[in-house]
């Protein structure tokens, strides 16, 4: 037995037969003879009878049934989930709850296939660009976590003596797109999906890396690495705001600073290495997957920095 909402569905038209042709029930519902016609033939709502010339019957049980077909169909179940609940191998409520997972990965599809199609409307991109975009927008969530934990494991294979914190942070990126990426995340995203798949870049990046492992002084407390150029932006902001050029003798004590009692030809290679564009832009692109605003690069005080130990290095 079918229940309803509310009662029960619409009365049946009554011609005192208790059975209805399929014109009947269309003009009744305000279906088509077309689409009662094809649900029948599709078995989801069978005629008790036929007429003696042919002519396809239903009863007020068949009627009550078109009614809970329109309604399922209306709310985009399909066929084969409308049978199952007219069968009784599954309720209204278990093919609903399918039906919502099913609609929260098509809106997720949806809303990447905006962002893609914003991105691509604002950067004028390419048919090419566009395709690659596209394809690395939609990877799984599992694909992007992979390329990033390769990358990741590349840069630290064979070197355990790299600073703990340094190592912890590298390992706990978490770089993916959230279920409603705006096309700024999709487009950083995609930059840097491209950024650390470059041969180039991974190579500079395992630079850095290799320096750090290869500092010698491992009583340094842990953290000292990201302490480091913490200080770097100090001295070079406290010099650029001072006025100091890096090449003036007003820059000794601070390159000495920075020297540390190491090599200066040794310093100004890590130097160069941990402060290129490049790995700037890697870590805006992070923080703008996670919808932060990226943290300044302060780009112009570790240019400072180099350019002063360039001048002592030429000097």
């Amino acid at each position: 037995m079918l229940h309803y909402p509310g009662g029960g569905p619409p009365d049946p038209p009554n011609d005192g037969t208790g059975l209805f042709t399929i014109g009947e029930l269309a003009r009744a519902t305000g279906l088509t003879v077309r689409t009662i016609r094809y649900w029948s033939d599709e078995g989801v709502l069978t005629p008790v009878t036929r007429s003696a010339g042919g002519y396809r019957l239903y009863d007020a049980e068949s009627f009550a049934r078109l009614e809970l077909i329109r309604t399922l169909r209306e709310l985009g179940l399909g066929l084969g989930h409308v049978r199952a609940v007219l069968s009784g191998e599954q309720t209204v409520a278990e093919v609903a709850d399918a039906h919502v997972a099913a609609l929260d990965a098509q809106i997720r599809s949806l809303k990447v296939t905006r962002a893609v199609l914003s991105t691509v409307a604002r950067r004028g991109s390419t048919a090419e660009e566009t395709t690659l975009m596209n394809k690395l927008a939609r990877l799984s969530a599992a694909e992007r976590k992979r390329i990033m934990e390769e990358f990741v494991a590349e840069l630290f294979h064979g070197l355990d003596t790299v600073d703990p914190a340094i190592e912890e942070r590298m390992r706990s990126i978490a770089a993916d797109l959230p279920e409603d990426p705006t096309p700024e995340q999709v487009d950083a995203w995609v930059e840097l999906a491209e950024l650390v798949r470059d041969p180039e870049f991974r190579a500079q990046m395992r630079q850095v890396v290799e320096f750090n492992a290869a500092d010698a002084d491992r009583s340094l407390a842990s953290g000292r690495a990201t302490w480091f150029p913490m200080r770097l932006v100090q001295l070079g902001a406290e010099a650029r705001e001072r006025g100091i050029a890096p090449e003036s003798p007003e820059a000794e004590a601070i390159v000495r600073e920075v020297l540390g009692g190491g090599d200066l030809t040794e310093v100004l290679e890590r130097m160069e290495s941990a402060s290129n564009d490049r790995l700037a832009r890697y870590r805006e692109l992070l923080t703008r997957m996670k919808g932060m605003e990226p943290a300044a690069a302060h780009r112009e005080e570790f240019a400072w920095v180099v350019a002063a130990l360039r001048a002592r290095a030429a000097g």
